[in-house]
């Protein structure tokens, strides 16, 4: 989709990046670092100043305790994270369960493993998308050996609730799954919505694997700089294979994040960002309702999923090759995050996903250009 809208001049709202950088103190704290000699390998769990702000970050954050020592990773990214978990703790034999929809590298990096990959659908409601019970009970089987968790969640935005994840802690504890979360756009929710980490919750500290990264919360998505927290026996299974994808990585980088983990006005340039999100969701939100479309308005993220059936298409898939001729715009379907043949799959065919991490300038042209649709 990025490429088509290269391609066709059209505005990317497609692929989730900001075109606006991060704080101005975290880069000239990237630059020093290059400057002061920080250019060859760091050390294979990461500098120590990264892996203790992300202990500080745990700790300040969610009264989580981890060691920076023996239970805090610095990894490529939490994409490289996820990937490292799932083939260090999974293989021929087990399953991998997701939410469906799901991030698209997570079915790769099942099959890259060897495992089996089992969902339980988010459900559209009055509420938006919310987890259905009794599908989640029906997923979870004796070989379900890794819960693969996103929240909030890409692409549908929705932020589980502590009744949502304690269920999936009950569940994760009677068979005995090691749960994995993908935590990256924990700090950017909205309307009074609560990110809980699964690993806050009784018993799971133990069994759970948090994942998170600067890039969506400082908006250096480029710098790929992530990390896994929990318990010193699963990071270590992980590390075992990071070093053998990336061993190490963002040398100069590492300082800086480790800066903008610590510093009191980096912290507040990510509130000040979330509440600029949400602001920006609600152009967007606005624009694609009058364009015609059926909007699920989301509590985090950067995305918005609109379903295009009340403008007449059924493919979500087949809407988005034209939206460039039509509208100017690009998104993504949202059958791109789902399996063919699946309830979820049958349930959001029609659906796209658009980004609202754009500047409010961007945002108002796409506005413009999406009001064709409803010209049509």
């Amino acid at each position: 989709m990025s490429a088509l809208a290269a391609s066709t001049g059209a505005i990317n709202l497609g692929q989730g990046f900001p075109d606006v950088d991060g704080p101005e103190a975290i880069k000239r704290a990237a630059m020093a670092a290059i400057e002061a000699g920080h250019n060859q390998y760091p050390p294979g769990a990461g500098i120590p100043a990264l892996r203790a702000a992300v202990a500080t970050h745990q700790r300040r954050h969610y009264r989580l305790e981890v060691d920076p020592e023996t239970e805090v990773l610095i990894t490529t990214g939490a994409t490289e994270a996820l990937a490292a978990a799932v083939l260090a703790l999974a293989g021929p034999g087990d399953e991998v369960l997701t939410l469906e929809p799901f991030y698209d590298s997570y079915a790769a990096v099942i099959a890259l493993a060897g495992a089996a990959h089992t969902t339980a659908p988010l459900v559209r409601g009055p509420a938006g998308f919310r987890l259905d019970p009794a599908a989640l009970r029906l997923a979870f089987t004796d070989r379900t050996r890794i819960v693969l968790l996103n929240s909030p969640h890409n692409p549908t935005g929705t932020v589980l609730t502590r009744a949502e994840l304690t269920l999936i802690a009950q569940l994760a504890t009677a068979h005995d799954a090691i749960v994995i979360t993908d935590e990256v756009y924990e700090h950017l929710v909205y309307d009074g919505a609560e990110h809980i980490p699964v690993a806050t919750l009784p018993g799971m500290a133990a069994r759970t694997l948090t994942i998170s990264s600067v890039g969506k919360s400082f908006s250096f998505t480029g710098w790929k700089i992530g990390w896994v927290a929990g318990p010193a026996a699963l990071v270590e299974a992980v590390r075992t294979v990071k070093q053998f994808l990336t061993y190490v990585s963002g040398a100069p980088f590492q300082p800086a994040v480790a800066t903008a983990l610590t510093d009191a006005a980096a912290s507040a340039w990510v509130v000040d960002l979330a509440a600029s999100l949400a602001g920006r969701r609600d152009l967007l939100c606005a624009g694609l309702e009058r364009a015609g479309f059926d909007v699920i308005r989301p509590q985090g993220t950067y995305f918005v999923v609109a379903d295009g059936a009340p403008l007449g298409f059924d493919d979500g898939a087949e809407l988005c090759r034209r939206l460039p001729e039509l509208a100017g715009v690009v998104g993504v379907p949202v059958s791109a995050f789902t399996r063919a043949g699946s309830a979820a799959d049958a349930a959001l065919r029609s659906a796209v996903r658009f980004t609202f991490v754009k500047r409010e300038s961007v945002l108002r042209e796409a506005v413009i250009r999406l009001a064709e649709l409803a010209a049509r």
